[in-house]
């Protein structure tokens, strides 16, 4: 059967789980959207191998946050926030750098039986470490926050 671009069926897998990282920012946003208008979010597909958190038998990480660099005051917030499966790399000369979540797809995929659990994980991903941006407990940040249970 031949799906036009524009239906779902024709999303790759990479493209919805773009969308799941989008819908869990969406989540946030009626409450944080000043916090998260700062906040870049990205998609890599598996972490770095040189990740400080693997090791030869540590915990695959699903996720990574750089902090970024500090920025000129409260209207300097950066643009609205945005999934990119490229980041792009961080130029210490181009001036303040903003926040960044990056998620990475194939371990949180493969840590879900199905499409609906892996929103839910997708977005207890996002909440934690939007929870340390912010220097808060990630059930201060979404009381829905299940926490890996």
């Amino acid at each position: 059967m031949l799906v036009p671009p524009d239906v779902p069926l024709h999303r790759t897998r990479a493209e919805r789980f773009d969308d799941l990282v989008l819908q869990a920012v969406a989540r946030l946003e009626p409450q944080w959207e000043a916090h998260l208008s700062g906040i870049e979010f990205a998609v890599e597909e598996i972490p770095p191998a040189e990740s400080p958190a693997t090791g030869p038998h540590g915990p695959v990480p699903l996720s990574r946050l750089e902090l970024g660099t500090p920025t000129g005051g409260p209207g300097d917030q950066g643009p609205a926030p945005a999934v990119s499966g490229m980041p792009e790399p961080a130029d210490e000369d181009a001036g303040p750098q903003p926040p960044r979540i990056v998620v990475y797809r194939r371990p949180l995929m493969a840590r879900a039986d199905g499409e609906e659990e892996l929103g839910e994980l997708v977005f207890d991903v996002v909440v934690e470490e939007f929870a340390r941006i912010l220097g808060i407990d990630p059930a201060d940040v979404d009381p829905g926050y299940a926490g890996g249970e």
